[in-house]
């Protein structure tokens, strides 16, 4: 049976865990700090912790469960890595540089059940949810990855928009990102973390509940039933009224602003009008809402979308300006390369078929 990752565990489970194991307390702390403060990667490497508490970790944990399977590099920085997991599956994560920081994409599940028709991760569906460890650890390769570099450089953004849904496996990405914030370790600022979803109301509601003060993205791509159903099924089980009511008690509970996410497809949801239409959505929102504007990278497979011409984002962007909505076209990084999500595990797993 495979031993689980280590990076699953928060300090307080690691804590308890050692301490019902019959260590103290400070052996949580040390080897908390060998882990995130000095990376290493090998627990024979933690050289003030005693013998035994090793010997114990040894037995029961692992530091490393991912490995790279494909690396891509783009010529603008962005690294696109393609990690196997123990079971085989393989998942993607991705490094992109931007004058704030640099920041990682992370992938939450194996394949995603959302079914977004635009989108390449949902052409595999979902076999399971990542564990805690899993996800943290796509985080701690990529610092390896810079680490090895030495270039001094470090992780400072992360962006929980990868393959999956993330709300869909909540409690892992809960734990996930109690590690990452933990000011004993990586110490990656909530604020400087964001978490994308298709819009499963009931977790909205719950991770409004947690105050994490951690960002909240929702993938909303249409501003009507109708034309949202059409591109995000999702959209029949959580209608846009039934959405907005669980971004509204976000916004009342947290008094956070809002990421609406839009991905522009040509003559699908890129008019002048439907711009209009979603600033009429957003209405007395505006204060805290920001609408991030997201060019369109064509898939194979959904070939009935294209991207939108210049004339047509520019008109979209206007209109929501005019109307006093915050937004931006969002930067595009790794063009070159495999640049949408799910498209380079896609392509491995079509060339073993």
């Amino acid at each position: 049976m495979n031993k689980t990752s280590i990076y699953g565990l928060t300090l307080e489970k690691l804590t308890a865990w050692l301490m019902e194991h019959g260590h103290k307390k400070f052996r949580a702390q040390q080897v908390w700090d060998w882990l995130y403060r000095k990376r290493v990667t090998d627990f024979s490497e933690m050289t003030n912790v005693n013998k035994e508490c090793l010997q114990l970790l040894e037995d029961h944990y692992v530091i490393h469960t991912l490995r790279e399977h494909v690396k891509q590099e783009s010529a603008d920085g962005t690294v696109k890595f393609l990690f196997k997991l123990q079971d085989g599956n393989l998942i993607e994560t991705v490094l992109m540089r931007h004058k704030y920081g640099l920041s990682v994409c992370v992938t939450t599940q194996v394949g995603c059940n959302i079914g977004c028709s635009f989108c390449a991760s949902g052409l595999l569906t979902k076999s399971r949810d990542l564990s805690s460890g899993e996800i943290v650890e796509q985080i701690m390769n990529v610092q390896h990855h810079l680490d090895q570099a030495g270039e001094d450089e470090r992780v400072s953004h992360i962006v929980v928009m990868g393959i999956g849904e993330p709300f869909d496996n909540f409690e892992n990405l809960i734990d996930f990102l109690e590690i990452m914030k933990d000011q004993k370790g990586l110490a990656i600022g909530a604020r400087h973390i964001t978490v994308s979803t298709s819009g499963l109301s009931d977790k909205i509601y719950e991770f409004a509940d947690l105050k994490m003060q951690v960002n909240l993205a929702i993938s909303l791509h249409a501003p009507n039933n109708e034309l949202r159903t059409r591109i995000m099924k999702i959209n029949r089980a959580i209608p846009i009224e039934k959405l907005m009511k669980a971004i509204d008690y976000y916004i009342e509970k947290t008094n956070r602003r809002i990421t609406l996410e839009y991905i522009l497809l040509r003559d699908v949801n890129d008019q002048r009008e439907t711009a209009q239409e979603l600033a009429d959505l957003i209405g007395d929102r505006r204060r805290l809402t920001y609408v991030n504007l997201i060019p369109y990278n064509p898939v194979d497979e959904h070939s009935q979308y294209q991207r939108s011409e210049k004339e047509s984002v520019l008109a979209f962007y206007d209109t929501l300006k005019k109307n006093g909505i915050n937004c931006v076209i969002r930067q595009e990084h790794g063009t070159d390369i495999d640049a949408a999500c799910g498209q380079l595990r896609s392509k491995q797993i079509k060339q073993k078929q």
